[in-house]
């Protein structure tokens, strides 16, 4: 990833967070015109994740509905088909949304440690428990692509920087909190789910990058495991 200069990290990516699993979608008649109209091979799947009849044919509907989804979350080419990398997102919320409160149910993440950040790259969550205890979350969190991957294991924040801006990207970086090298928790404004996913650091929604800056310090641990989709 690269050394660290105090104004700028190398580690970073863009995105936002989960919405329900129903939408309401629309489109103009230019996105309609551009809609595939190939039935994908997971149209079933994809087809009842949004609410859809599920009878495996692509319709006009169908497209419009998979289009709005894949816009929505950065997907591209974003034409309505119902192919892997769309079901593998959706998929994904679905693990996500099974987890409930109990993000730590394998014991994966130290509860000896006191409170502690942890990272499920597996299922792109993250948390702070402290103990057994869970304090917040679990959140989506978008972290980094192939060949640029969050490392793992245990980690502790070394220094935060609130207005942080990146020296390699040239983009804000807000809430940052440096826990390995260039790798930090921080906020972007896009989809959580945006593939292929950050250059290395935990991206977080304003609202969850903000909750963690008030509840972490310096020297708290991060734990990060798992092996995150694609990489």
């Amino acid at each position: 990833m690269g050394g660290i200069r105090r104004r700028g990290v190398v580690g970073l990516g863009v995105t936002g967070l989960v919405a329900p699993l129903a939408l309401a979608f629309t489109a103009s008649p230019a996105q309609a015109a551009s809609c595939s109209t190939s039935t994908g091979p997971y149209q079933k799947q994809v087809e009842k994740f949004l609410g859809r009849p599920v009878d495996g044919r692509q319709s006009a509907a169908d497209c419009t509905a998979i289009r709005a989804f894949q816009t929505k979350h950065g997907i591209t080419p974003a034409i309505g088909y119902a192919g892997s990398v769309t079901w593998g997102v959706m998929d994904l919320m679905n693990k996500q949304k099974a987890v409930g409160n109990k993000p730590n149910k394998d014991g994966k993440c130290p509860v000896n440690k006191g409170r502690i950040a942890c990272v499920n790259l597996t299922l792109q969550l993250s948390w702070i428990q402290d103990g057994k205890k869970l304090v917040y979350g679990p959140v989506p969190v978008r972290t980094g692509r192939d060949h640029y991957e969050t490392r793992t294991g245990l980690k502790k924040i070394y220094w935060r920087d609130i207005d942080h801006v990146s020296n390699l990207y040239d983009v804000p970086m807000p809430y940052s909190q440096f826990f390995d090298g260039g790798q930090a928790f921080h906020s972007v404004g896009l989809s959580m789910w945006n593939p292929p996913g950050s250059h290395g650091c935990v991206n977080m929604t304003k609202k969850d990058a903000k909750k963690y800056w008030s509840l972490l310090k310096n020297g708290d641990d991060v734990f990060v495991y798992g092996r995150k989709p694609g990489t």
